[in-house]
C-alpha cells in the first residue's frame, strides 16, 4: 500500500483523514465494477467511515470485546481467513486500498463463516484516524510493495512514521509481523527502529526485534504456528526465499 507525501516524513491528507469517495464523485465509475460492489456488499465489508466513527470502540463493529488484530494489505483474504480461524479469540480486521481487493477477501470471510474478522478499504498512512494508544495486540503484513530505488522512499510502507504508529498503536507485548520476498523490508525494520530513512539518529522506538528469517519456506518463521501466504506459496515454487521479521512492542 503505497504513502503518497513528502519523501521522508508522513502523507498529510487533505482534511487530515482518509475520505472513501461516494460512487457519483467518481468521472467513470462503471470503468471499475469492484467500486459499485464495494459500496454495496455489506459485511464483513466495512465502510471507511464507519471505522472512523468507531475509533476506540472497534469492538462494537465485531459486537464483542476481543483483543483486536490489524493485517495491512489482505490481498484476496486467503491468508487472513486462514490465520482467523486458527485464533478465533481474537478480532481480525484487514485494510487494503483496491476496490477489488476488499470485494475478494469480504467473499472469502463470508464464505468461510469466520465472524470475527471485518474487511475495509482505507489507506495504510492514516491509520491513526482510527486507533488510540495501545489499542492494538498485533500487526500482520505480508508482501508489502518493495518499491527498490531510493526516489521511492515517499512510497514506502516500511517507513520510520509506519513504525511511529506500530508503536504507537501496539500494547507492551503486541507484535508486529513482516513476510517479504524482498529482504530490504525486513532490513528496514531494524535499521529504523533508531534512525531515519536517511541514517540520521532519531530516538529509539519502543520496539524489539524477537525473531528473523531469511528464509521462511527452509527454515521456518519466527514465530509459531505460521500460516502460508498465497505469494509464499509463488515463492517457494520458483525457489525464492521470502524473509520474515517479528517486533515486538516493549513496556
Amino acid at each position: 500500500m503505497a504513502a503518497h507525501g513528502r519523501r521522508t516524513g508522513r502523507p498529510t491528507p487533505e482534511g487530515g483523514a482518509f475520505v472513501d469517495k461516494p460512487v457519483e464523485a467518481y468521472t467513470h465509475p462503471d470503468a471499475n465494477p469492484y467500486l459499485t460492489a464495494h459500496r454495496e456488499f455489506g459485511r464483513p465489508l466495512v465502510p471507511a467511515g464507519d471505522l472512523q466513527a468507531h475509533r476506540g470502540r472497534m469492538a462494537e463493529l465485531f459486537g464483542r470485546d476481543a483483543p483486536l488484530v490489524l493485517e495491512i494489505g489482505s490481498g484476496n483474504g486467503e491468508f487472513m481467513v486462514e490465520w482467523a480461524r486458527r485464533n478465533p479469540d481474537v478480532n481480525v480486521l484487514g485494510v487494503e486500498i483496491r476496490f477489488k481487493r476488499t470485494v475478494l477477501c469480504a467473499r472469502k470471510i463470508r464464505a468461510a463463516g469466520v465472524e470475527h474478522v471485518l474487511i475495509a478499504r482505507y489507506h495504510a498512512a492514516f491509520l491513526r484516524d482510527l486507533f488510540g494508544e495501545g489499542e492494538l495486540v498485533g500487526i500482520l503484513v505480508n508482501h508489502p510493495d518493495p518499491w527498490p530505488k531510493e526516489r521511492h522512499e515517499r512510497n514506502r510502507l516500511i517507513s520510520r512514521w509506519f513504525l511511529e504508529d506500530v508503536a504507537y498503536f501496539l500494547r507492551p507485548g503486541g507484535f508486529l509481523r513482516i513476510k517479504s520476498d524482498f529482504e530490504p523490508n525486513c532490513g528496514r525494520v531494524a535499521d529504523l527502529l533508531d534512525k531515519g530513512p536517511e541514517g540520521e539518529p532519531l530516538p529509539a522506538l519502543p520496539l524489539k526485534i524477537t525473531g528473523r528469517s531469511d528464509d521462511v519456506n527452509a527454515k521456518g518463521a519466527p514465530w509459531a504456528d505460521d500460516v502460508m501466504t498465497n505469494y509464499q506459496g509463488k515463492m517457494l515454487r520458483k525457489g525464492v526465499p521470502v524473509h520474515a521479521i517479528e517486533v515486538v512492542r516493549t513496556g
